[in-house]
């Protein structure tokens, strides 16, 4: 079994998965638009070049999303996405890039469970946690 974090945007998914491939380092696999799916006639002339499915894989772990259709999109929250990293390095450099133009509600920082920890909503209002693991954690 796998969880894939499936993220929803009011029209900016494209621009949004392109910045998160810059930031994690990842590779968008595919993107679709509703202009591509079987009955597209059916769908607003503005929404035709929206995504209608995204996957962006990094390393082995994948990232989902979609612009809904038009009227069903709810701003998110109650989430947040968790990347949890070994290198304190590379978190702190994930945790800059998504916080470029976002909102730090944590900043990264070593804490008493982590030697680098902090928390994030980007520029397109999804929440973020990253956190490093420490040494003896590693292990277990």
């Amino acid at each position: 079994m796998q969880f894939i974090p499936h993220l929803h945007f009011n029209g900016n998914c494209e621009e949004a998965f392109k910045f998160y491939e810059r930031c994690l380092g990842g590779k968008i696999q595919n993107i679709s638009t509703y202009a591509a799916m079987p009955g597209e006639a059916q769908v607003p002339a503005d929404w035709r070049d929206k995504v209608m499915h995204v996957t962006l894989s990094v390393g082995d772990q994948l990232l989902m999303g979609c612009d809904p259709p038009p009227g069903r999109f709810q701003a998110p929250a109650g989430f947040s996405v968790a990347i949890q990293l070994n290198d304190v390095a590379a978190g702190e450099r994930i945790f800059k890039a998504l916080a470029e133009n976002g909102k730090v509600t944590m900043p990264f920082q070593k804490t008493f469970w982590s030697p680098g920890f902090g928390m994030v909503d980007d520029r397109f209002g999804i929440g973020w946690m990253i956190n490093c693991v420490q040494a003896a954690q590693q292990t277990a």
